[in-house]
């Protein structure tokens, strides 16, 4: 980012102080076409502008806690601590979630899977 659009988006966070809010334009700078509606900001973007750069600093890093202790002159107890803190804001994301009870019984009504695939599919075995 350009030091103007960090100091833009320090300024936003600092004005929002945490609280949820939802971006109703957005505009592509290359091509200055704007798009109006209601955008959620990704849970990266959400978090406080120091935990970003703490988070931008692990990834540069390699998920090194021994050099991010170097770069921010902390412990690797600190360092824990923070990226455990920051890791408990953020959801989860399931990349490939169990589908649910009634998904799983059409699946078998529609003869998609065997009466074994939906028993271990309803007991979260597969």
């Amino acid at each position: 980012m350009t030091q103007r659009k960090t100091q833009d988006w320090q300024a936003l966070t600092e004005l929002t102080q945490g609280r949820a809010f939802v971006a109703e334009r957005v505009r592509l700078v290359e091509s200055d076409i704007c798009i109006e509606g209601a955008f959620e900001l990704p849970q990266l973007a959400r978090l406080a502008a120091e935990d970003q750069v703490f988070v931008a600093a692990f990834l540069r890093s390699h998920g090194s806690i021994k050099e991010m202790e170097q770069v921010f002159g902390v412990s690797y107890p600190t360092v824990k601590a923070r990226l455990n803190r920051i890791a408990a804001s953020l959801e989860y994301v399931e990349l490939d979630p169990k589908p649910g009870r009634s998904e799983v019984l059409d699946r078998l009504s529609r003869g998609e899977i065997t009466a074994q695939d939906a028993i271990r599919d309803l007991e979260g075995r597969r």
